[in-house]
């Protein structure tokens, strides 16, 4: 006879006690998780170039103003305004009638001279003898000889005059001293020139160009100090090579070198002027012109670099992931310094030989067993061009962070979280400063490119407050540096109605204090 299940000497908690523990069991049968899988580049201390960057202007290596140098009528221009003329070119004509005449009055005056002083040399030839044989006296001689040499000294006064006057013909047809590109006219055909409106036009000599920049004196200061401490070296001779971005972020195709250092600073910016030459054969570069210079040969000795995208921001600031000899993720704090490329120098936090992630960041946290997949470093940027370059600067970002770095959605600005990645930016800034660095530049430059390639764009700039110290100054700090965004924007071309300016948005708290000294840059449809 069968029992049924309710007559079973196990009652309901037994049942379901059992059923757990066979749970449990199979549970337990499962094989452990294997590690995951991640890529990582073993550090090593190298020597690796610095770029130092500036804001510069052009000028011109020989500006020559075009002058009248005679009182006249001006006659016509003959040259195109604005275009290029080579030396020696015919540039203006002024009236020449007048000066013809004046030569040929100064001729006929040198003629009426020549025939006095044939006279005079004739009656003294006819008196040395008279005087010889005592048929005259001797103050006959004297004043024979006297008139001869008047004479001959008005003839030369004569010749003068006509030197003179066929200079100032000669001046009545202008030409360019220089070859280079013209300037508009600045006296119309027709009118009367004197010394007080002289200037008719001036040239500029385009081959080759001149780039002056600044240095400030804490710049100076910074350099020389990590000269002294080994940190930065010197380039071999002081030879150091110049690039320039232009306005629309692209390169300008030849290189130059610095020729010239100021004696001393500036008493009224308290800079430290700088000149750079640079080949301009097909006139590219125009005097006047707003540029970045970057200036190459510096190197730091022992430097570490690692992929931007392998340093990841905390709630403590900057760290990496490392695998340590076990094979367990540990989580180094960092000091990131200067950006070469898409690569980070470390300045400290790493040693060489260690091992740092640089991919599969997904999955890591403390301690965590992983498969480390090592993968070869990229190529360090060699800032020696010796061919052309052209086309624009590619936007640099900053690294993502990682899942355990990762800001909260509350504390992204209404306008950046309602862009796409794609669309959105941030520039920097060191702490307590509102001046924008090198990289910022150079990222702003890959900003203006875009906006000027695409007119349905505006850019959106929102700075950010930091909760520490004074609120009120950090936000008026906050404002400012999305000002110096915005101006940085328009001097490279972005006209000023394609830029709005957001009220500055406070961090909340689970925000990384450094993420205060970002203005963020978002490229939005232009309403």
């Amino acid at each position: 006879m069968h029992r049924t299940l309710a007559g079973s000497r196990f009652g309901p908690a037994a049942l379901l006690a059992i059923a757990l523990l066979g749970c449990s069991s199979k549970e337990a049968e499962k094989p452990p998780a294997q590690p995951g899988e991640v890529d990582v580049q073993v550090v090593k201390t190298q020597t690796v170039p610095v770029t130092f960057e500036f804001v510069g202007q052009t000028e011109s290596s020989q500006q020559v103003e075009i002058r009248a140098r005679v009182d006249g009528f001006l006659e016509r221009r003959v040259y195109t305004e604005g275009a290029f003329v080579k030396a020696g070119e015919v540039m203006f004509l002024m009236e020449a009638k007048p000066f013809e005449a004046r030569l040929k009055a100064a001729r006929a005056e040198l003629a009426q001279q020549q025939a006095r002083l044939s006279t005079a040399r004739a009656n003294l030839a006819r008196v040395k003898p008279l005087v010889a044989d005592d048929a005259l006296a001797a103050k006959d001689l004297d004043d024979a000889t006297g008139q001869e040499q008047a004479a001959a000294a008005a003839v030369e006064a004569a010749m003068a005059k006509v030197t003179d006057a066929q200079l100032n013909l000669g001046y009545v047809t202008i030409t360019a001293p220089v070859a280079g590109i013209s300037s508009f006219a600045k006296v119309q055909d027709g009118a009367y020139v004197n010394s007080q409106n002289s200037l008719l036009t001036y040239v500029a000599k385009l081959d080759p160009m001149r780039v002056n920049f600044s240095l400030s004196e804490n710049e100076s200061l910074r350099v020389q100090e990590e000269i002294a401490q080994g940190k930065l070296l010197r380039a071999p001779g002081d030879d150091y090579a110049v690039e320039l971005l232009l306005a629309d972020g692209s390169t300008f195709p030849a290189p130059g070198r610095i020729t010239f250092a100021d004696a001393a600073f500036s008493q009224e910016t308290g800079t430290f002027l700088l000149r750079a030459e640079l080949p301009n054969p097909k006139g590219q570069l125009r005097p006047g012109q707003f540029v970045r210079v970057k200036v190459e040969g510096f190197t730091r000795p022992n430097s570490i670099v690692v992929p931007q995208r392998a340093v990841q921001q905390g709630p403590r600031g900057a760290f990496v992931w490392a695998v340590d000899g076990e094979g367990k993720a540990v989580p180094r704090p960092v000091q990131a310094g200067d950006w070469l490329g898409d690569q980070w120098l470390v300045t400290s936090g790493l040693k060489d030989g260690e091992r740092v992630v640089v991919d599969g960041f997904i999955r890591l946290a403390p301690g965590v067993m992983v498969r480390a997949k090592e993968v070869p470093a990229a190529p360090l940027p060699q800032y020696k061009p010796q061919v052309a370059v052209s086309g624009p600067l590619p936007s640099v970002r900053p690294p993502s962070a990682g899942a355990a770095s990762q800001p909260a959605a509350a504390s992204q600005p209404a306008a950046a979280a309602a862009s796409s990645d794609k669309d959105r930016d941030a520039v920097y800034f060191e702490r307590g400063r509102s001046v924008l660095d090198a990289t910022g530049r150079a990222r702003l430059i890959g900003v203006a490119a875009t906006l000027k390639s695409r007119p349905d764009l505006r850019a959106v700039l929102q700075g950010h407050v930091d909760a520490s110290g004074d609120a009120a100054l950090n936000k008026a700090l906050a404002r400012d540096r999305a000002q110096t965004v915005r101006d940085a924007l328009i001097a490279a071309g972005v006209p000023p109605e394609r830029i709005a300016l957001h009220a500055p948005a406070d961090l909340v708290g689970s925000d990384s204090p450094a993420l205060a000294r970002r203005v963020d840059v978002v490229l939005a449809e232009a309403r």
